[in-house]
């Protein structure tokens, strides 16, 4: 590691500590954004997109998302040099929905894939392939060829994958010159808070370990040998993960690049990918940290990266989506069981698989509304937040305080646009919540659009091998029945 490095490690957590207590940019917006929510999960009741016969729905903020994306171009534009080519690549993991991608696209936010399906995705919602980079751990042959031959921008995971590129575009397929090509490295500086989020621990499966024997040098061999390869891609990890441990991450790949581009005696690598990992905060309101600490905080701790030699690309998925979403389920049923209360819904597991099976990592706050879908008051009571799946653990929230929940009433998972709408989990056949995003109608209101459509029974049944019922009853073999 150069001196450089070591020295911009000492400095980056003071550096973030600073930044950290700054006043946030979005801090204003906070207090809206509760505003809107209020308003579209009374809307929605109004409206009839909640009931009896819908029980549970998810909603999008769209004015809240396009703010975010807003606030990340304007926190990287203020410590880049002028004309620095930057793409900010949203994490189609987040939130795998086309009109979603769609909407980020228009306000000039790209793609990050992870698989073949996600590629298809942005491709259906009309990002460019120039602004779509492709990062996946296991990518095959078929994905690269299509990938590479699209023009779409790919990060190759190891050696065995970069020696398929090779094969690839030794074979012609005109993949060097339409393509950005580069390498996913793991600089191995440990883990957040959460480890399966963290990816730069010692033992991740991402990228090449920069600390393993003899990594750093192939690494460097693999550029001088490939003059088409410009680019290092670090993820350092997603919730969890410190400003100061993401900021060390981006250090360590920075100064790699320089390394490369010196040995070589060229500009090899003239594009660098940060990857996202900017976590939520997932106990208040409050909008911290934000695009502009981290941005400000990379600024001073490696500021060569802004001076314009090096494109950037980012990887950001929860922050941009996670606080303008929110779940909305009905109260079936209230009760009382060994003197706690419980509350009954249709929202569990099936949408919050990480809270239900790891409610520790991924706690969620709830909030209570009444039948008519407005914020409920009276005194704290301690209750379950149940689900409807068959299993005992089917908990949104246990022992939690909140104003009583009644039959008829509104359990609301608040932060939920990320990682909730795209996972759907069929346990019990429980069927996909529609999903509907909301703005102002212009006269005061809001208006609806339908995202993704509920998923209903004769679709649930299709999805389950409807379509062959017979195919296990007819099947003949010729060994012993």
């Amino acid at each position: 590691m150069s001196g450089s490095v070591v020295e911009a490690n000492e400095e980056i957590a003071e550096i973030a500590e600073i930044n950290e207590v700054d006043e946030t940019e979005a801090g204003g917006d906070d207090g809206e954004r509760v505003v809107r929510r209020d308003a579209a999960v009374r809307a929605a009741v109004e409206q009839g997109l909640l009931g009896p016969d819908a029980p549970i729905v998810g909603l999008l903020d769209v004015t809240g998302i396009r703010a975010s994306a807003v606030a990340l171009h304007r926190a990287f534009e203020a410590v880049a040099a002028p004309g620095t080519a930057i793409l900010h690549a949203f994490a189609v993991k987040a939130n795998p929905l086309v009109p979603v991608v769609r909407l980020l696209a228009a306000e000039g936010i790209g793609a990050e894939v992870a698989s073949a399906g996600e590629l298809a995705l942005a491709r259906a919602a009309g990002v460019p392939v120039a602004r779509t980079v492709f990062d996946a751990p296991a990518k095959t042959e078929a994905e690269l060829r299509e990938a590479l031959a699209l023009g779409v921008a790919v990060n190759a995971d190891n050696p065995q994958e970069l020696r398929r590129i090779d094969a690839l575009v030794r074979g012609g397929a005109g993949t060097s010159v339409r393509s950005a090509l580069g390498l996913r490295v793991n600089p191995q500086i440990g883990a957040g808070s959460i480890g399966s989020t963290s990816t730069a621990t010692a033992t991740s499966k991402f990228g090449v370990g920069l600390r393993d024997e003899g990594a750093r040098e192939w690494v460097i061999q693999a550029f001088a040998d490939r003059p088409w390869l410009t680019r290092l891609h670090a993820h350092i990890g997603s919730q969890g993960i410190s400003l100061s441990l993401l900021a060390r991450g981006v250090a360590e790949t920075y100064a790699l690049a320089e390394e490369i581009n010196a040995r070589t005696g060229r500009r090899q690598v003239d594009t660098l990918d940060i990857g996202g990992g900017l976590s939520v905060n997932l106990a208040s309101e409050v909008t911290e940290p934000t695009y502009a600490q981290y941005a400000r905080l990379l600024a001073e701790a490696v500021p060569g990266l802004f001076d314009g030699r090096y494109g950037l690309v980012t990887e950001f998925g929860r922050s941009l989506l996670a606080r303008h979403g929110t779940v909305v389920a009905r109260v079936e049923y209230a009760k009382s069981s060994g003197g706690r209360r419980i509350a009954v819904t249709h929202a569990g597991v099936q949408v919050a698989s990480r809270t239900v099976y790891v409610p520790g990592t991924w706690p969620l706050r709830i909030a209570a509304y009444d039948d008519k879908g407005r914020p409920k008051e009276g005194p704290a009571v301690v209750q379950d937040v149940a689900g409807p799946a068959c299993f005992s653990g089917d908990l949104l929230a246990e022992g939690r305080a909140l104003p009583l929940l009644e039959q008829g009433d509104f359990a609301v998972a608040l932060d939920t646009g990320a990682y909730y709408f795209g996972t759907h989990y069929s346990y019990n056949s429980l069927a996909r919540p529609g999903v509907y995003g909301f703005a102002p109608d212009g006269d005061g209101g809001l208006a609806f659009a339908v995202v993704r459509e509920p998923q209903t029974v004769a679709e649930v049944v299709a999805d389950s091998g409807g379509a062959h019922a017979d195919a296990l009853t007819t099947l003949r073999t010729s060994g012993r029945h």
